[in-house]
């Protein structure tokens, strides 16, 4: 979404996390959440809630607005896709995926994001055998060989 700096959607992310946890949002879910100050929290809710982006009554829970709630699930849905991507197509672990996708999240472009989109439905619905390039793939990864019956090979 433009317009909107990463430390931003981080905040909105973060709060429709909360949200969709059924947890009620507060300064301190958020700031342990974030791993920030409350007073960093504060002044993003000051920020965000100039924009229009969330209320908060003075020292009560954070409420998502409409388009803060939309912006926040944008960020959430983009991070999900990413680490997908990274953890499924890639290979990669665990925490590293997580990192990565937190950082690229902020700067997916609409086309890339549906091509991502595409090629994971793609290899979770594809019942062809011609998905196994990624078992190939990650065997590249693994040993810095192609498999052997790849060498020559016209098809892979």
């Amino acid at each position: 979404m433009a317009g909107y700096s990463q430390s931003e959607e981080d905040y909105l992310e973060a709060f429709y996390k909360l949200k969709i946890k059924g947890k009620v949002i507060r300064v301190k879910n958020v700031a342990q959440a974030l791993d920030v100050k409350m007073p960093s929290v504060v002044a993003a809710v000051r920020s965000l809630s100039e924009k229009g982006l969330v209320e908060q009554e003075k020292y009560g829970h954070i409420e998502l607005t409409k388009k803060g709630e939309k912006v926040g699930k944008d960020v959430y849905d983009r991070h999900k896709l990413l680490y997908s991507f990274l953890r499924e197509v890639l290979g990669l672990d665990h925490q590293t995926a997580e990192k990565d996708a937190c950082q690229m999240e902020h700067c997916l472009s609409p086309q890339t994001r549906e091509r991502l989109l595409r090629i994971i439905e793609f290899t979770h619905t594809c019942k062809d055998d011609k998905v196994r390039f990624l078992k190939r793939f990650m065997h590249f990864v693994d040993t810095g060989k192609m498999p052997d019956h790849c060498l020559g090979c016209t098809k892979c």
